[in-house]
């Protein structure tokens, strides 16, 4: 019996390359991108949905009962439990799990990057600004795994993959769940699982996990990145245990120039032999440490723009998007168009036409209607999106000035735009145009039934 799923129809097998199987499934094998332990991982084709996407397969257990078979078996069982239910930016997408009897496997959100391994060496190490924000993503992604009942208990640079661009990772995503700990199931958990260098005292002693323990395990990867060597380090399994329940990490000034005070002990807390020293949860966490590059503690480096963690800070503390999720801001962080306006720039001019509309984000906004100032917009109102609401050809041709009053930063969509955000994402703006309407009709109704008091 052959270990391979059939072919499709025309497909010879015996063609197959020496590395790779031709077909896994329905889907067309491309190359072989790696392998581990238990289980090895191919760039294929997914041509239904025409995408590629990475198959991770269990190697072919043998036919007898053993302690390496039942956990080969618990890990994909793990991971196969979480298709379709992770969706993250910052989390590799499980699509669809086989549980072929053979060689199961995972089809998974392909990832064209490299994993944050790379960049723990003392000769790749990446800047401070760049660490900071791998930090940020990490954490929120981390929050949401948590939201959902989950503890991923592998948190590890060889488990994070960034994406690159000219040098700067630009993103990343956790991946491998084979480790997760779903703290609202009520099947087998398998205890003390991880990797040592990076696993937190409590995961240590097979102790009741919280979302804590994957905090320390983020720091300890965090740290890494910054001294290009973890927290706690020996040649010998006993003696990094040791380490670990007994030993404080090494002060980061000491290992790199440059690191500040705060970022070493932000780290130091997360690092607590007790979990109830560290940060509460990973919103305390991800504001502390994204406030080092927002209140200049570490410079910017290569990356003079706006960094994506103060973008979503900045929505977050926006009334427009008060009843958006994380995962529907980071949409709108990486779907929108960001615009700086300078004092006395024209947003719009009366009769010109466009379908574009603006939240703004920071400063304000004069309309003028035949020279008179009629409304004064600031930050977190909107303005032109009956050109999304109504898109008629009247609606188009505005019929007033609007002009920057205070340098200001918009958050800018056009119809066209807004059709490639999820359903979920577009309906919290129409909820969210509906509430900037009502308010806008209150007051009107109140500038005519008391006209003083409103002047």
């Amino acid at each position: 019996m052959s270990s391979l799923p059939a072919s499709p129809p025309g497909v010879d097998n015996a063609a197959e390359p020496a590395d790779h199987p031709a077909w896994i499934g329905r889907y067309r094998v491309l190359s072989r991108l790696g392998e581990g332990a238990t289980s090895e991982v191919f760039l294929a084709r997914d041509d239904f949905r025409d995408r590629q996407v990475a198959i991770k397969r269990v190697r072919a257990a043998s036919g007898v009962e053993s302690p390496e078979n039942h956990y080969r078996s618990h890990f994909f069982d793990a991971e196969a439990a979480l298709a379709g239910k992770l969706k993250h930016p910052n989390v590799v997408e499980i699509f669809d799990a086989v549980p072929d009897p053979v060689m199961p496997y995972l089809v998974m959100e392909y990832v064209p990057g490299v994993t944050l391994k790379r960049y723990c060496r003392a000769n790749a190490l990446l800047s401070l600004d760049q660490i900071v924000e791998i930090g940020f993503k990490c954490a929120m992604a981390l929050g949401y795994v948590s939201r959902q009942g989950l503890i991923h208990r592998d948190v590890k640079p060889a488990n994070i993959l960034a994406l690159v661009d000219n040098g700067v990772v630009k993103d990343v995503k956790i991946s491998d769940f084979g480790s997760v700990l779903d703290t609202m199931s009520d099947r087998t958990q398998v205890f003390r699982v991880g990797s040592l260098a990076y696993m937190s005292p409590e995961q240590l002693d097979g102790s009741t996990l919280d979302a804590r323990a994957d905090l320390y395990s983020l720091a300890a990867v965090l740290f890494h990145l910054v001294a290009g060597r973890p927290p706690f380090d020996a040649t010998t399994q006993p003696s990094l245990m040791h380490q670990i329940y007994n030993v404080d990490p090494p002060a980061l000034q000491h290992l790199r120039e440059g690191v500040p005070p705060r970022m070493q002990a932000i780290l130091e807390r997360a690092l607590a032999k007790n979990r109830d020293e560290r940060h509460a949860n990973w919103e305390e966490f991800a504001r502390e440490w994204s406030s080092l590059v927002a209140n200049a503690e570490v410079p910017r480096g290569q990356r003079q723009d706006v960094l994506d963690s103060e973008r979503f800070n900045l929505l977050r503390s926006l009334e427009f998007f008060a009843g958006f999720g994380d995962v529907e801001l980071w949409e709108v962080v990486h779907r929108a168009r960001w615009q700086r306006h300078a004092f006395g720039a024209a947003l719009y001019r009366k009769g010109e036409d466009g379908n574009t509309f603006h939240i703004i984000a920071q400063g304000r906004i004069d309309v003028y209607r035949d020279g008179s100032r009629v409304a004064q917009l600031g930050t977190g109102t909107s303005v032109g999106e009956m050109a999304y609401l109504a898109p008629s050809p009247d609606l188009k041709t505005h019929a007033a000035d609007v002009i920057v009053s205070e340098a200001a930063t918009t958050v800018a969509f056009t119809p066209e735009a807004m059709q490639t955000l999820s359903p979920t994402t577009r309906h919290l703006f129409d909820a969210a145009f509906i509430r900037v309407l009502v308010r806008r009709l209150h007051a009107a109704h109140e500038a005519l039934a008391h006209p003083r008091r409103i002047l």
